[in-house]
């Protein structure tokens, strides 16, 4: 093969090679930059956190045993979390996560709610006027008595707690 000269590429050629080499290489840079800096944050993949905080339950008026059950649920982590069920080894009968709802005419009931969502990185505040647990008071409750209370969450499982027994009205309830 004498005469033929080797195959020597233009410079248009390596223009165009490095062109299409830096494309995909300059993508995936930027989209490696990104999930660094979420990374760092502490928001990748990032569990729910959940605290149960200022329990208390109301000590029922009266001839009743119907009252209700409050907590604060926080959630530091980064993903929602539910909870699904409350549970007392202290409390008879049936326990539920209720809602309270408005009718058009003013008055106010009861409902029974499936879950409640902690948002991630915020509060489940539970309110006479909002989501709560209902419930049958135990025989002989007393003001300042602590009830023990199971919640589990979707997530994160079950989280043991203790709600005091409070008077409705009173300061803290």
């Amino acid at each position: 093969m004498t005469g033929q000269h080797p195959w020597r590429p233009s410079r248009r050629r390596l223009t165009d090679a490095l062109l299409a080499a830096l494309a995909p290489v300059a993508v995936c840079s930027v989209a490696l930059g990104g999930l660094t800096t979420w990374v760092g944050a502490g928001e990748a993949g990032s569990p729910a956190r959940i605290d149960v905080t200022a329990g208390r339950v109301f000590l029922p008026y009266g001839d009743s045993t119907e009252t209700a059950a409050f907590f604060t649920v926080s959630n530091s982590g980064g993903a929602d979390d539910r909870l699904v069920a409350v549970t007392s080894t202290a409390v008879g009968g049936d326990i539920a996560l209720s809602g309270h709802r408005m009718t058009p005419s003013g008055a106010a009931y009861k409902d029974r709610v499936a879950s409640a969502t902690v948002p991630a990185g915020g509060e489940l505040s539970m309110a006479p006027h909002g989501v709560d647990v209902t419930l049958r008071a135990g025989s002989g409750w007393h003001a300042g008595e602590l009830v023990p209370f199971t919640l589990h969450f979707e997530r994160s499982g079950r989280i043991r707690t203790v709600a005091v027994v409070v008077r409705p009205g009173e300061p803290g309830s």
